[in-house]
């Protein structure tokens, strides 16, 4: 029985998390959950799994928690710092998940990792940390479980290349003159994933790609001149794999998340799963494109910021948190994101050492200026 705490149950990957639990209750049970503020949902696992501790980060909310036996804890490290559970689904969203995933793995947990923002800002100090500490860091998001798959769970030692198919978002074959008009609203219509309104906005402005490249290049040890992208609307191919002899490895099924994060759990093996197996009969068409950077400037932003290295991807990462957040209150325009991340990625500099104080001191500093940005 493997013992799982979960950050962020009631978010779409906590909660796909626990589909799996409860469908293979005699492999996983659930010990720690954490939730930002939707109680109400939270109340309702907490009834059904019974862990043994949970926390809430909303004041207001947590006191409207319903325990039922449960203990309440006072922050999510604290969560991840409990004897019990081996491993930790980090499902947070933003760089919010950075702190308690370097204290889960300083507490010998392994971490299925749904947060991309953790390696974006942190990949430096996280990456060694694990190693360091013994530590395994499955990957949950689509691509880089995929990519996790075709290189024999990381292990392939003559890889020359990952591409990283991306849906399009809800944009995805618009123009620059379409996109001026489009809304929070529109943008939240994805075609093919159902997922949360931050991850939902990032993959309409691509930058979701951004940050896998950054994950990607910190989770495989790849250059980032060494990771493409490509647009695959079929969602079908989550990624790839090319070798020195120019073959090309792909992992392929249908749309479902509970696919990677039942893999992170069960890691080595390969359980079986009620998720219709796929026919590519079906599917019948496979198609592929390059990413617009000029329709879509943040994946160009990204790249750069990745080549960059240093802080550059934790000034990204917390301007483009800020931006998304006022872009989803109708505060600004689609492309006012892109240009509140550029004035506040100018303002970076090189850094010789990277460390927690100084990703933290980086990215107060990004959401100060973006938020100035957006009252001017």
């Amino acid at each position: 029985m493997k013992e799982i705490i979960i950050l962020g149950s009631t978010g779409s990957i906590g909660k796909q998390t626990l589909d799996i639990v409860r469908e293979y209750p005699e492999m996983f049970c659930v010990v720690g959950m954490s939730c930002n503020s939707n109680v109400e949902l939270f109340n309702k696992q907490i009834a059904e799994f019974k862990p043994k501790y949970v926390y809430v980060h909303d004041k207001v909310a947590r006191s409207k928690c319903e325990l039922y036996g449960s203990k309440m804890l006072g922050s999510s490290e604290e969560l991840v710092s409990i004897p019990q559970g081996q491993i930790v689904v980090t499902a947070m969203v933003g760089i919010s998940g950075l702190i308690p995933t370097i204290v889960a793995i300083n507490n010998g947990k392994d971490i299925a990792l749904a947060n991309k923002e953790t390696l974006v800002t942190g990949g430096d100090i996280v990456m060694p940390l694990a190693k360091q500490k013994g530590v395994n860091i499955f990957p949950v998001d689509s691509e880089h479980s995929a990519i996790w798959q075709c290189s024999e769970y990381g292990r392939a030692k003559d890889i020359k290349g990952l591409i990283l198919t991306a849906s399009g978002g809800a944009f995805r074959g618009r123009s620059q003159a379409e996109l001026l008009k489009v809304t929070a609203k529109d943008a939240l219509k994805h075609p093919t994933w159902n997922m949360g309104a931050k991850v939902t906005i990032d993959s309409s402005t691509l930058m979701n790609k951004g940050l896998e490249i950054i994950e990607a290049k910190h989770l495989f040890n790849m250059p980032v001149e060494k990771i493409e992208v490509v647009i695959h609307k079929q969602s079908i191919i989550h990624s790839l794999v090319t070798y020195n002899d120019n073959s090309v490895i792909a992992e392929m099924s249908y749309p479902d998340m509970r696919l990677p994060i039942q893999l992170a759990l069960s890691y080595p093996s390969k359980i079986g799963t009620k998720l219709p197996e796929l026919d590519l009969t079906e599917v019948a068409q496979l198609t592929f494109e390059k990413p617009d950077m000029n329709v879509f400037p943040c994946l160009g932003i990204a790249k750069e910021c990745a080549k960059l290295g240093g802080l550059y991807p934790t000034l990204m990462n917390g301007a483009n948190e800020i931006a998304v957040d006022a872009f989803l209150k109708n505060k600004i325009g689609f492309y006012d994101i892109n240009d509140i991340i550029s004035k506040v990625v100018c303002k970076g500099e090189s850094c010789s050492e990277i460390t927690l104080d100084s990703i933290i001191q980086a990215d107060k500093m990004a959401r100060e200026v973006a938020k100035q940005l957006i009252k001017c």
